[in-house]
């Protein structure tokens, strides 16, 4: 099998890296592959940054496997719920990388990472699923109520509106916005800030802020697997 996701850890980070060479589309193969190199972090109990390559962090969800048939598209639907529910829970912080594009599900990684850094540029970030003909998933749409500002909320969620990167971090998608030639040291003390907490402390603040938000989460999940596409 190809790599299509790479895992370099250095220092008790773990620096993990989508790359189809295409589009970074969330297939099986590719939410495979994340789900190994996360066990791996997790294990080495690792702070993780989850980016793209360059100009790009993730187009959404793979489309040809969405048009397989309804019950292949709720089962891809569901492995992406399942994975961003799985950051929003994970025992490290979970740091998102995004030098480029960040689109549809792409964005929902990004929403469930505890920092969100974004990369200037002429990149479109955001929601396009009612664009492309898309209902929104229960899942989808109460990961972005957690995130993004209500007077944002339409929007983003139902208007499908697309931003640049400063715009999207007014709108909830983005922590920081920053220059990519001061990215290495601006990911160097952002991971330093993260090191400096006590683990224990953060995972369990973590958890307990979290806890309704993923019971709900879990639902949605539920619910989304018996909604029709």
């Amino acid at each position: 099998m190809t790599d299509i996701v790479t895992l370099n850890i250095n220092e008790k980070v773990a620096e993990i890296t989508m790359d189809d060479g295409k589009a970074n589309v969330l297939s099986h193969s590719m939410f495979d592959q994340l789900n190994e190199t996360f066990d791996i972090a997790e294990k080495e109990k690792a702070i993780i940054i989850l980016k793209g390559r360059d100009g790009l962090f993730s187009g959404g969800f793979d489309l040809k496997e969405l048009s397989k048939g309804p019950k292949e598209a709720l089962e891809l639907t569901s492995r992406g719920s399942k994975f961003a529910r799985r950051i929003l829970s994970f025992p490290t912080p979970v740091i998102g990388l995004s030098t480029g594009h960040c689109i549809a599900m792409g964005a929902f990684l990004m929403l469930a990472c505890d920092y969100r850094v974004g990369v200037q540029g002429q990149f479109k970030i955001g929601l396009n699923e009612t664009l492309i003909g898309m209902t929104m998933h229960d899942f989808g749409i109460e990961l972005a109520r957690y995130r993004i500002p209500l007077n944002y909320f339409n929007r983003s969620v139902i208007n499908a509106e697309l931003y640049a990167p400063s715009d999207a971090m007014e709108a909830g998608f983005y922590d920081t916005v920053i220059k990519i030639e001061s990215m290495e040291s601006n990911i160097s003390e952002i991971t330093q800030n993260f090191k400096n907490l006590n683990m224990s402390a953060f995972v369990g603040t973590k958890i307990k802020s979290r806890r309704a938000l993923l019971e709900l989460l879990d639902e949605c999940i539920e619910n989304d697997m018996r909604m029709a596409v």
